[in-house]
């Protein structure tokens, strides 16, 4: 493979499509603690934590993997005792009951803080463990797993220099400044392959989840709840019921705390699987080749990075409802579509969809990953019969990065504003 475009694509898609196993904002605080413990070398006996307001929104209300139990202060605590500090988005893989006890026991005698830090980065979390008169300070900052300081009693022995560090805008690594909906769709239709195999690895993992919500009670049981109505003949089943009911179930399974890894997208487990769960699904049903779902899945996750690198990290939009506008674009690539109706679909979603708000990481995401899934299916089916929102209509514009560029455009300025009422309305009811 020669063209330099595709191997950056390539290279992004491996970047941002990673495994994490819970939610990735109380991983950046798990992860942050046991590296502290690491580099402590013994046992915690206080632990505190500084987190940005986005991250505190999106980890209070999430189950921590193997723990039972809700929230940042337990993130930090099974992260000290339990955390493998080499695993990033994994640290939570190897905990045991007994480390899920000891972080239990320390939180109960009042020794596991965590506070609002002061900070204009979007994306902060600063843990410090305590023991024996000692004490470990990490910083993760703009990225989950990307520590920016380390201090050791007080000194510091570990810095990214600020010409190394991330914006919070954009991930390490950036699709060209010059994209187009138009080069993914080329490269997606072309590239051998082989290149692009690896993705399914995110079906693998995704549907691996959606099975274990499927069959198990994890969080609202969206997916399962679908399920049991199509049975009893209150709703009738086929593509677009299961489209919704699979991709929750993954959901399901994530929030509430199984041990399962997701294949997130762009940093976050939700989006993985809304821009993972509908093609395969579609791809299912349709009896598509192997080669045509690798093509669909690596359509979709790229056109979810491709939107989410024109947004902030963390924002008052919930990004679940843009990664899904990947699976808009893959499952219409599966039913035959041409690069003008996967614009239309996109457009559709974005007339849609625009404007879902994020209240943070919890069971009811679910809900909001059935609710994009149903609207990527839905702007797909007209897609392929040439109809969507035009540019007549709200913020869409007649081609469809416009549309993308307006949509990012409403996430990183006027929602700013909705972003801070939202953390008001949220710290307000931790009180």
């Amino acid at each position: 493979m020669t063209n330099p475009q595709w191997t950056t694509f390539i290279n992004t898609v491996k970047a941002e499509v990673l495994p994490a196993l819970g939610c990735t904002e109380p991983v950046s605080v798990g992860l942050a603690a046991a590296i502290a413990r690491q580099k402590l070398n013994a046992v915690p006996q206080s632990i505190q934590a500084q987190v940005s307001p986005n991250l505190m929104k999106n980890g209070m209300g999430v189950k921590v993997p193997g723990t039972g139990m809700n929230g940042l202060a337990i993130a930090a605590a099974v992260g000290a005792f339990g955390g493998d500090a080499e695993a990033g988005l994994e640290v939570f893989h190897a905990l045991t009951p007994i480390h899920v006890q000891q972080a239990k026991a320390l939180m109960d005698i009042g020794k596991v803080k965590v506070s609002v830090a002061t900070t204009q980065r979007v994306l902060f979390a600063q843990v410090t463990v305590f023991a024996n008169g000692k004490s470990v300070r990490v910083t993760i900052a703009d990225e989950h797993t990307h520590v920016v300081s380390i201090e050791e009693n007080g000194i510091t022995t570990f810095l990214v220099q600020p010409s190394d560090r991330h914006s919070d805008v954009a991930s390490p690594v950036k699709l060209p400044q010059h994209t187009t909906v138009q080069d993914i769709y080329q490269f997606i239709t072309q590239v051998p392959v082989a290149e692009i195999a690896f993705i399914e690895q995110a079906k693998v993992l995704n549907e691996a989840l959606s099975v274990e919500g499927l069959n198990a009670d994890y969080g609202l049981q969206v997916g399962a709840t679908l399920q049991r109505h199509v049975d009893r003949g209150l709703i009738s089943g086929g593509l677009l019921t299961d489209v919704i009911s699979r991709s929750a179930a993954a959901s399901d399974a994530r929030m509430g705390g199984a041990m399962l890894p997701a294949m997130s997208n762009s940093g976050s487990g939700n989006q993985g699987i809304a821009a993972t769960m509908p093609v395969v699904v579609a791809a299912e049903y349709l009896k598509a080749t192997h080669e045509q779902l690798l093509r669909a899945l690596m359509l979709s996750h790229l056109l979810a990075i491709y939107i989410k690198h024109h947004q902030h990290k963390l924002s008052a939009l919930c990004a679940v409802t843009t990664a899904a506008m990947g699976s808009a674009a893959g499952i219409t690539y599966l039913l035959g579509g041409s690069y003008q109706q996967i614009s239309y679909a996109v457009s559709s979603m974005i007339g849609d969809v625009a404007g879902v708000i994020c209240d943070g990481a919890k069971n009811a995401c679910a809900m909001k990953v059935s609710s994009s899934a149903g609207a990527a299916m839905k702007s797909s089916l007209m897609a392929i019969d040439n109809i969507c929102v035009t540019g007549e209509e709200g913020i869409v514009a007649n081609d469809v990065d416009s549309s993308i560029r307006n949509l990012s455009a409403l996430a990183n300025g006027a929602m700013m504003h909705t972003d801070q009422q939202i953390l008001d309305i949220m710290v307000q009811k931790a009180l």
